[in-house]
């Protein structure tokens, strides 16, 4: 096996962590869309590398992908925080939020706003349904949200960074900066 079909292997076996957990109690709709939506995002951001033929976009979506689990699983098993619903005390933060916000971003960071608004419109019903489902409370989705776009926007540069455009504002002065590389 090459090593593009170890890295797919080891993203869907880790993202596919996410999942399973959660089909031990209540099954619902809801709860089975946002488990599905919470594996394709990264999928789909991770596939992307290959759509783009992106090496550099990969090794940095492995980064991000990699820190952001750490800290989640690091957070979970050092807070003990219960869970609505009573099942377990791994609440805090929610890791199927910090996957499908880990993914959305890095699609934003990397290849733009544009080609990210799915994908944020799919991590905010994953948010949802984990609070809909009793599975999480409103801090722990916002927790696992901001670890999955922290580790993105600070893992990832823009795929499209020859040109930056930077303002100075101040009270006497206003400037705009262009800046191309070549």
């Amino acid at each position: 096996m090459n090593s593009k079909g170890y890295a797919s292997l080891i993203l869907l076996s880790t993202s596919l962590m996410v999942a399973v957990p959660s089909h031990a109690g209540n099954n619902s709709r809801t709860e089975t869309a946002g488990d599905i939506i919470a594996v394709a995002i990264p999928a789909i951001a991770y596939g992307s590398t290959f759509y783009m033929d992106d090496k550099e976009g990969r090794q940095q979506f492995y980064y991000g992908f990699a820190s952001n689990m750490a800290a989640t699983q690091l957070l979970k098993s050092t807070v003990h925080k219960e869970r609505p619903n009573g099942s377990d005390d791994h609440s805090f933060p929610s890791r199927h939020a910090s996957v499908a916000f880990q993914g959305a971003s890095f699609i934003h960071k990397r290849y733009g706003l544009e080609y990210s608004i799915p994908a944020y419109i799919g991590a905010g019903f994953v948010a949802y349904s984990r609070v809909d489902t009793d599975q999480h409370d409103v801090t722990d989705v916002l927790a696992g949200a901001a670890l999955g776009i922290a580790s993105s926007m600070y893992l990832t540069k823009s795929y499209n960074d020859q040109l930056h455009i930077a303002t100075d504002l101040s009270p006497d002065y206003y400037g705009l900066s262009v800046h191309y590389n070549f």
